[in-house]
């Protein structure tokens, strides 16, 4: 009796791939039809199909409309998304996923907060192999779609604070910035987000070099992430979560309070229009 060949874990990609496919067939639609009737190129769809490409998930959204599948094919495509980040970070996107609450600080833009044009000229310049744009486009979609966690229902209780740093070093393109202030300004304003400023007059912090993350889930149990100097560590012990939090409420203590950090952001929105 001959052995049985294990073909490893199926990506999440593949599965969107398989899906998008049946799909279609089942529909009776030819890869020229569909492009057709919803006005994405026929080769575009024919690399989803293979699990080549990535989409953005309003894509996605599009075609669950287009098949009457509800969010079929967006549940599919948050999972394809984790294929484009590395193992320890898949491990806390699936925590931030279903996390009740999110306490985050960032050295720059937060990523839940970036525009598209922010996020890709941001990514733009870590790309530097022949398929960099394709890549860099796979990681845009993937960041943006982080940014339905904002949305879920139940929305989450999210708190963000961002070193002035990220505020003072503009994009390149002007419109890109004029327009990533905006999104600032409108996020602030949110019901289920608290937008902080720890500004340079508050000096030198013990963030300065990465990022922190705390998480609550429903059942109350919390995880802490960090990033920094080209590493990343996903901290579950309770008692280095614990001083995580800790160390995060002292740079809430340093930042400005949530009203005057609109006015902070406004005040640079005209600064910069200006």
């Amino acid at each position: 009796m001959g052995e049985t060949v294990d073909p490893g874990p199926v990506s999440g990609r593949a599965i969107l791939g398989q899906t998008l496919k049946v799909l279609r067939e089942k529909a009776g639609k030819s890869l020229g039809q569909l492009a057709e009737d919803t006005g994405y190129d026929k080769s575009y769809l024919s690399r989803l199909e293979s699990g080549e490409r990535l989409s953005k998930v309003t894509v996605m959204e599009d075609l669950d409309s287009y098949y009457g599948t509800g969010s079929l094919l967006v549940g599919h495509w948050k999972a394809a998304r984790l294929d484009a980040f590395k193992d320890q970070y898949k491990e806390f996107m699936k925590l931030e996923a279903t996390a009740r609450i999110m306490w985050k600080f960032s050295p720059g833009i937060p990523g839940l907060l970036q525009t598209e044009e922010f996020a890709r000229g941001i990514l733009v310049g870590a790309q530097t192999t022949a398929d960099g744009e394709e890549a860099v486009e796979e990681q845009v979609a993937a960041r943006l779609g982080r940014q339905y966690l904002l949305k879920q229902k139940p929305e989450p209780e999210v708190r963000l604070i961002m070193d002035e740093v990220a505020l003072r070093r503009p994009a390149s393109q002007g419109k890109t910035w004029h327009d990533q202030m905006l999104h600032l300004e409108a996020a602030a304003l949110w019901p289920n987000v608290t937008l902080q400023v720890l500004p340079f007059s508050a000096g030198a912090h013990h963030h300065m070099n990465g990022s922190l993350t705390l998480l609550w889930q429903r059942d109350g149990s919390a995880v802490a992430y960090k990033e920094g100097n080209g590493c990343s560590r996903l901290i579950e012990d309770p008692d280095q979560v614990l001083r995580q939090r800790l160390s995060y409420d002292r740079l809430r203590d340093m930042a400005l309070s949530p009203s005057d950090s609109l006015t902070f952001i406004r005040d640079v929105l005209e600064e910069h229009r200006s």
